[in-house]
């Protein structure tokens, strides 16, 4: 997916130094085995996936894989839910599921790292983040993830606390953000004139909810921003083009 991915675990000192060693190799080669195996099927980048195969109209899609014909089908549904802002196909009618896989391949890693026992970690994909536990394990004490400035990469814009319970009673466990600042242009605007948001960040229980709206909003612009705020349990932070910042209250008080 042409992205770089982290897994922290923090120290737990009830294990033996060995046993966390070879729970944390595990840990890893489980989260790189699936990262690559989604990769072989969804990458644009590898000519022989079978996304570059459907592309070239090699395949059709029925004729897909099941893991292929079901992140359509999800990706379908958040078209409807998000009223066209976000998007299975590019504007060539090109079938480009990018903008969900790495949630799910996230999402994937992270029932994986559950499944094996562990309670505490952060992975990190390209910037989208799921944490499960504390980094002190045994606490409530969150997670903290930073938010890039756009305009200084050098620069942290906002932090945000993931894990534990919001005052609602609510979960964060999941930050995503999409934009120009990393790819480059290449989230397409549904709304009339340019790209509104230079980076939205979402925050939300689930990794794909937050990465998947994060993008349908720099798409959609603020009238997709008010839609998702009122329908989904999230916090956002959105950065104009201008460097102007719209924020909700988790942010705010983040």
């Amino acid at each position: 997916m042409g992205t770089v991915i982290s897994l922290t675990v923090p120290t737990d000192a009830h294990k033996a130094p060995q046993a966390a060693a070879d729970e944390l190799e595990a840990a890893t080669a489980v989260v790189e085995r699936l990262f690559t195996q989604l990769d072989s099927i969804f990458s644009l980048y590898r000519p022989d996936s079978e996304a570059s195969r459907l592309v070239r109209g090699e395949l059709a899609l029925p004729e897909a894989s099941a893991e292929m014909r079901a992140q359509y089908e999800e990706a379908a549904e958040w078209r409807l839910l998000t009223e066209g802002a976000f998007t299975p196909e590019r504007p060539d009618g090109a079938l480009d599921l990018s903008g969900i896989v790495k949630g799910h391949a996230i999402r994937e890693a992270g029932t994986s790292l559950l499944a094996l026992g562990m309670g505490n970690w952060c992975l990190n994909a390209g910037g989208d983040v799921l944490v499960s536990g504390s980094p002190s394990p045994g606490t409530d004490v969150p997670w903290r993830a930073g938010i890039v400035d756009p305009a200084d990469r050098r620069t942290l814009l906002a932090g945000f606390p993931l894990g534990g319970k919001t005052a609602d009673g609510g979960t964060r466990l999941a930050l995503a953000t999409s934009g120009s600042a990393e790819r480059g242009d290449h989230i397409w605007s549904v709304t009339a004139g340019a790209v509104e948001f230079r980076q939205v960040s979402v925050a939300a229980a689930d990794v794909v909810t937050a990465d998947v709206l994060a993008t349908a909003i720099v798409a959609g612009g603020v009238p997709m921003l008010n839609r998702a705020t009122a329908m989904w349990d999230i916090e956002a932070l959105a950065v104009r083009a201008n460097g102007e910042l719209l924020a909700t209250s988790g942010f705010r008080q983040g």
